[in-house]
C-alpha cells in the first residue's frame, strides 16, 4: 500500500494495463455487407464542366478591365441579335464563372443535376444573382447536361468606405437540380465474356479472398476468383443475365468479415488520435516527464533623487529586470506488458495526461519498435 501511495501513477496504469491484457487480443471483427466495401468496376461518376455568365448582381460582379467579362457578355447579346462590342460594355453586374457537375452512371434524360458556380474573374460577390444557360462538357468535348437558375450563395460581402463585412465564400454558390441532362449515359458493367470485376474500397488480400468465397458460398458455385488484393471477377450464370439487376442485389447483399491493417492515425493540428482497438504494443518501458519553462520581464521605473535642481541628463529611466523559472515535475517511469493502443490511451487520459503527449509516447513507442501498426501522421 505505501509503494501505490508513493507511485501512484505507475500503479493506476499498470492496473489498467493488466486489465487489458485479460481481454482477448483481437477483436472480433463484424461482418459487413460485400455492398459497403466497394463497387463493381464501370461504376463510376462523369465529371462535367463549363463556363458562363451570371446576371443580376448588384455593382459586385467583375471591374472594367476583366476582358473577359466583356467579351462573354458581347457574345450573349450577340446570339440575341444585339452586337455591341466589348469595349463599349461597362457594367459591373456581370461575372464569368465556372460551372461544374458530376453524372451519375445511370443518368438518363430529364434527369437533374446540382451544380457548384465558381467565379474566375475579380467579382467581389454572386450574391443575388442568376446562371444563363450554358451547357455542361465531359471530358470527350460532348454537351451532356445544360444549367442555369438562381445561384443559392452561403455567404455575403459589403463594403463602403474602406470596411468590409464578409462571411464564408460569397464567389462561389450552387443551384440544386441546377442542370438538366439531355444525353443520358448508362455505365457498361458486364465484359463480352460475362463477367463482372467487383473492387474493393481497400485492396486488401485476406479480404478480397473472403468475399469470393463469401460469394461462391451464398450461390452454391464458383462464380467467384480474386483476382488480386482489390479486384474479384465474377462470372454471369447463364440463368442469371436476363435478371442481371437482381443478380447484383443478391451479391451486394452478401455477409463478409473484413480483414483490416493496424493503423494509428495522428493528426497534430487537432490533437487527434484514432485507432484500431486491437492494435496491438509489445512490451515497452516509458518514461514521459514533463518541463515547465517561464520568462517574466518585469519593468519598473527609476527616478532620480531629490537633488535640488536637476541638471541636464538627469530624467525617469526603465529599468526592465528578466525573471526564469524552470519547474520540472517528476513523473515516474512504467514497464507496460503486451496491450492495445486503447487501453494505453485509456489509461493516460485517465490520468488526465493531454492529447500532445499522448501523441509523443505514441511516436516514441513506434520508433523503439513496441507498436505493431502503420503510424500515419496527417
Amino acid at each position: 500500500m505505501a509503494y501505490c501511495m508513493k507511485n501512484l501513477w505507475s500503479c493506476v496504469l499498470g492496473a489498467a494495463l493488466l486489465a487489458g491484457l485479460q481481454m482477448p487480443l483481437s477483436a472480433q471483427a463484424e461482418s459487413v455487407r460485400v455492398k459497403d466495401l466497394g463497387k463493381l468496376q464501370g461504376w463510376r461518376e462523369n465529371a462535367l464542366v463549363g463556363t458562363g455568365i451570371v446576371t443580376g448582381l448588384a455593382g459586385t460582379g467583375d471591374s472594367a478591365s476583366s476582358r473577359g467579362a466583356r467579351q462573354a457578355l458581347s457574345n450573349a447579346m450577340s446570339q440575341f441579335n444585339l452586337n455591341i462590342p466589348p469595349e463599349q460594355i461597362q457594367s459591373r453586374n456581370v461575372a464569368v464563372v465556372m460551372v461544374s457537375a458530376a453524372l451519375s452512371p445511370f443518368s438518363r434524360e430529364g434527369d437533374t443535376l446540382d451544380v457548384t458556380v465558381t467565379s474566375v474573374g475579380d467579382a467581389r460577390s454572386l450574391v443575388g444573382g442568376s446562371l444563363m444557360l450554358m451547357p455542361l462538357k465531359a471530358a470527350n468535348g460532348r454537351i451532356y447536361a445544360l444549367a442555369q437558375g438562381a445561384l443559392s450563395v452561403g455567404g455575403y460581402r459589403y463594403d463602403a468606405n474602406g470596411n468590409v463585412v464578409q462571411k464564408n465564400h460569397p464567389t462561389v454558390g450552387s443551384i440544386p437540380g441546377g442542370a438538366t441532362v439531355e444525353v443520358g449515359v448508362t455505365a457498361q458493367m458486364v465484359s463480352q465474356d460475362n463477367r463482372m470485376t467487383f473492387v474493393l474500397n481497400e485492396p486488401d488480400y485476406t479480404t478480397a479472398d473472403r468475399v469470393a468465397e463469401a460469394i461462391n458460398r451464398q450461390f452454391g458455385d464458383s462464380l467467384a476468383q480474386a483476382r488480386d488484393a482489390s479486384g474479384i471477377d465474377l462470372f454471369v450464370p447463364e440463368g442469371q443475365r436476363r435478371r442481371l439487376v437482381s443478380f447484383v442485389s443478391r451479391l451486394e447483399s452478401v455477409f463478409v468479415e473484413p480483414d483490416r491493417r493496424a493503423k494509428v492515425v495522428i493528426n497534430e493540428r487537432t490533437g487527434t488520435v484514432v485507432s484500431g482497438g486491437d492494435v496491438q504494443i509489445s512490451k515497452v518501458a516509458i518514461s514521459h516527464g514533463d518541463l515547465k519553462l517561464s520568462i517574466r520581464n518585469e519593468v519598473t521605473a527609476s527616478q532620480p533623487g531629490f537633488i535640488g535642481v536637476a541638471g541636464d541628463g538627469v530624467r525617469t529611466a526603465l529599468v526592465t529586470n528578466t525573471r526564469v523559472d524552470v519547474e520540472e515535475r517528476q513523473v515516474p517511469g512504467f514497464v507496460s506488458g503486451s496491450t492495445t493502443v486503447a487501453d494505453l490511451v485509456q489509461s493516460l487520459v485517465s490520468l488526465k495526461t493531454n492529447t500532445r503527449d499522448i501523441i509523443s509516447i505514441l511516436r516514441a513507442v513506434k520508433a523503439a519498435g513496441a507498436l505493431h501498426a502503420e503510424l500515419i501522421v496527417q
